[in-house]
């Protein structure tokens, strides 16, 4: 075994030890309690925890069967993002509402999981219902472990801040808008947003909404692809689920070649982005381009994508939330019931232009992937802002209009469809983490992998997680 502490290492590796013998469920399992216990209190990533149902199924893990399943985690622990539901452990979704909620069973997408011998040991923060910096009424504020004055991003900024810090390997993150790709940028980790279907969803949500999708989070993208293998799949629960069958994706991170040609915009073409990103991104293209692949500014177009998902997500959110604002307005936080309310304000005008700009925009990006193979971008438009400012409210002297405008790069992308991967690509002066979005064909995410794994080797700034002193 190596010298390293075990939560330093990969989670792939740890599994290798997992299935060999050289460690057991339990040891790992103490291994991310006692650094939890270590460097959480500083970052306040995971504030509900499950140690003890964690240490009974480590104790109960059935190793000789479990290596009978290819995809099976063996045992490693990993953290359940506050937005799912987890058997037995509290779940509040980040509101006041929700505080003493108990759920009896896990939802679709832990429940797979565990079902391939995921072990969780805590929920990670998130913000109230939903949003771009981490932060409610129960647990406060999620801290940036490269920053502790900065934020993590959100939604999926507990499950950002925990892998950094080294409490767990892997995490589970959602997207609509960018929830686990802004945190994935901002705290120098990988967050893959997958294509509707290949990881199941709860019955919390709609079940034929195409927008929000749950995806896997991890330090690397092997270890992406090793958690998207123990999550992937069908459940009854999600009418859009199916069952991949391309095999195990960790085995196919070096079975494509570097793609001939990919298009990068900073910008899309439809928002600012400050000069900090501009210019950390701009390196990591140029580093692309040293790998042979001819890179163009060719893109898509994605005009009108702004309004039409402001739209298309005022209806998400009315639809999964309206009673709950009926009942509980003066318990959810303004900015949440002014995005409900504006899903019931919307025409059906709106709602059919926002479907016209969706199918076109789908249309650009398949004549699009007819010559060029990916699609890259920046992750955010601004780095890591300071803890204490709830959104940005302008980019570089450019004014947002609302409170996520800042994060339009991401939920541009979520209007394609397409599987998109958020990667570490470099750090600013100040040293705060910068990202890219690497874009790819639907249901290819093994070819997206592949490519991504390429680029993270070549740019070799994800080893700066997990983070050993905070």
């Amino acid at each position: 075994m190596t010298d390293a502490k075990i939560w330093q290492l990969p989670a792939h590796e740890v599994v290798s030890l997992l299935r060999s013998g050289e460690v057991s469920p339990l040891e790992v399992v103490q291994a991310s309690i006692d650094r939890i216990e270590e460097v959480d209190p500083k970052v306040n990533a995971i504030p509900i925890r499950c140690f003890d149902r964690a240490i009974e199924k480590a104790k109960k893990m059935n190793i000789k069967a479990e290596i009978k399943n290819p995809k099976s985690l063996l045992g490693l622990p990993i953290v359940v993002k506050d937005y799912n539901d987890l058997a037995g452990v509290k779940t509040t979704y980040g509101s006041k509402i929700f505080k003493d909620n108990i759920p009896k069973k896990s939802d679709a997408t832990i429940a797979k999981l565990e079902e391939n011998g995921a072990n969780p040991v805590g929920k990670s923060n998130v913000p109230e219902w939903a949003g771009g910096h981490t932060f409610n009424p129960n647990f406060g504020m999620t801290k940036n472990p490269f920053n502790l004055t900065k934020t993590v991003g959100g939604s999926s900024g507990g499950s950002a801040a925990a892998l950094a810090s080294g409490q767990v390997w892997l995490a589970t993150g959602n997207d609509l808008g960018g929830s686990l790709r802004t945190p994935a940028a901002f705290n120098n980790v990988v967050g893959l947003r997958p294509s509707i279907g290949v990881v199941p969803r709860g019955q919390r949500l709609q079940p034929f909404d195409t927008l929000w999708v749950e995806g896997p989070m991890a330090r690397s993208v092997k270890d992406v692809a090793l958690m998207l293998d123990a999550g992937a799949g069908y459940s009854l629960e999600d009418p859009l689920s199916f069952e991949p069958h391309s095999g195990l994706f960790i085995d196919q991170l070096d079975k494509f070649p570097l793609p001939d040609r990919v298009a990068f915009s900073q910008d899309l073409g439809i928002l600012p982005v400050s000069q900090e990103i501009r210019s950390a991104t701009e390196k990591a293209i140029l580093k692309t381009k040293d790998l042979g692949v001819d890179i163009t500014d060719e893109i898509p177009n994605f005009s009108g994508v702004l309004e039409g998902f402001q739209t298309l997500r005022g209806v998400l959110l009315a639809s999964m939330m309206g009673e709950l604002v009926k009942n509980y307005r003066s318990e959810i936080l303004s900015d949440i019931v002014k995005n409900v309310e504006l899903g019931y304000e919307v025409s059906n005008d709106d709602i059919i232009k926002a479907e016209i700009v969706r199918k076109r925009i789908m249309l650009s990006m398949v004549e699009f992937f007819k010559k060029t193979d990916f699609l890259i971008c920046p992750t955010t438009s601004v780095t890591p802002f300071d803890v204490d400012k709830p959104f940005i409210t302008e980019i570089d002297g450019v004014i947002c209009e609302t409170y996520i405008d800042w994060f339009a790069i991401t939920f541009a992308l979520t209007m394609t469809s397409c599987p998109v991967i958020s990667l570490p690509c470099g750090f600013t002066d100040a040293g705060l983490p910068v990202g890219i979005q690497i874009v790819g064909k639907p249901r290819q995410e093994n070819k997206l992998l592949a490519f991504a794994n390429i680029l993270e080797q070549h740019f070799a700034v994800s080893n700066a997680v997990p983070i050993k002193n905070i």
